[in-house]
């Protein structure tokens, strides 16, 4: 049985962009983890994200 030593050039090929692109990946990630702004709030400062909401059961929207 003879083989196709093609298949295994090609295999190796899409092998190494796999892993280039998961290298290519990786230093995006740290990048835009590094480039993403860090927000510091006191502790007595409300979280904005809370601002108008109230505990209990809410109005209804309609």
């Amino acid at each position: 049985m003879p083989t196709n030593p093609k298949v295994t050039a090609a295999k190796r090929q899409r092998e190494r962009d796999k892993a280039e692109k998961r290298k290519e990946k990786e230093l995006r990630r740290v990048e835009r983890k590094k480039s993403k702004d860090v927000v510091e709030r006191s502790p007595d400062e409300p979280d904005p994200d809370l601002a108008g909401m109230r505990p209990g059961p809410q109005a209804p929207l309609y």
